[in-house]
């Protein structure tokens, strides 16, 4: 098992503590990626596919607004929270294991829209590995079809190579949350340790391990025209709402 089946296996029931409300979180990413499906000519016939969906906190979202959705992840810990949280939410999701590198693997059927949202892109930690995610992700797309992701802004970090990201701090009935990471560098590799620090009645402590790659936007912009994208654009959060930067590629 990879360290990143294992980090969201083990992240995975606690993952809504990354949020304040989670199912607020899920409508309101529901209503930005939706603006970008509609301002790119897709509405509800589209045919979207969340390659990463993890716990489901997009893919939920947007099955909820009436789309036909499927989601994947690698993670069978977080894809058994995904499905749990579904049916709560009274919305039909086909969910499969998959490892966005070889969704042919899985899925027979070609997608309108593919999502890898969350930083999803960068667990790939060498330029080989996230050059076969992407041609792998387009390749199951149709064409004329949109692929949307989201990066930290790695553009940004890795002039300071920062060794841990500021802390959410969220008021609970019982007391709070703290969450935070801390980033051990090695060029443009990091190790990332997540804390989630629970402060109620007692005092708890949850600490979860992974690694990521630095992605650069240049990078992930020239692979995707090179393996079949005709068109690449970036949205900020200034401008979209979201917390990263968003990539939207069409396929030619």
């Amino acid at each position: 098992m990879s360290i990143t089946q294992t980090f969201y296996n083990n992240l995975a029931t606690q993952y809504d503590k990354l949020f304040l409300d989670w199912q607020a979180a899920t409508r309101e990413q529901a209503e930005i990626l939706i603006k970008i499906f509609e301002s790119n000519g897709f509405d509800h016939r589209a045919r979207i596919l969340d390659c990463a969906c993890g716990i489901g906190t997009q893919s939920i979202g947007i099955a909820a607004q009436g789309y036909h959705v499927m989601a994947s992840d690698i993670s069978d810990g977080a894809l058994a929270e995904a499905k749990k949280r579904a049916k709560e939410n009274d919305v039909a999701i086909c969910f499969k294991q998959a490892d966005f590198c070889a969704l042919s693997d899985v899925f027979a059927e070609k997608f309108d829209i593919i999502m890898a949202m969350d930083n999803a892109l960068p667990h790939m930690l060498t330029s080989s590995d996230l050059e076969a995610a992407i041609k792998s992700i387009v390749n199951q797309m149709e064409n004329n079809g949109l692929f949307v992701a989201s990066i930290r802004d790695y553009d940004g970090i890795l002039l300071e190579k920062p060794s841990y990201s500021p802390p959410y701090i969220h008021r609970t009935d019982k007391g709070q949350r703290v969450a935070f990471q801390t980033w051990e560098w090695a060029e443009e590799n990091y190790k990332l340790t997540q804390y989630i620090v629970e402060d109620a009645e007692t005092l708890h402590v949850s600490k979860f391990e992974c690694e990521y790659r630095a992605t650069r936007r240049d990078e992930m912009t020239g692979l995707l025209l090179l393996h079949g994208c005709s068109k690449v654009e970036w949205k900020f959060p200034d401008e979209t709402g979201f917390y990263q930067p968003i990539v939207v590629a069409r396929k030619e």
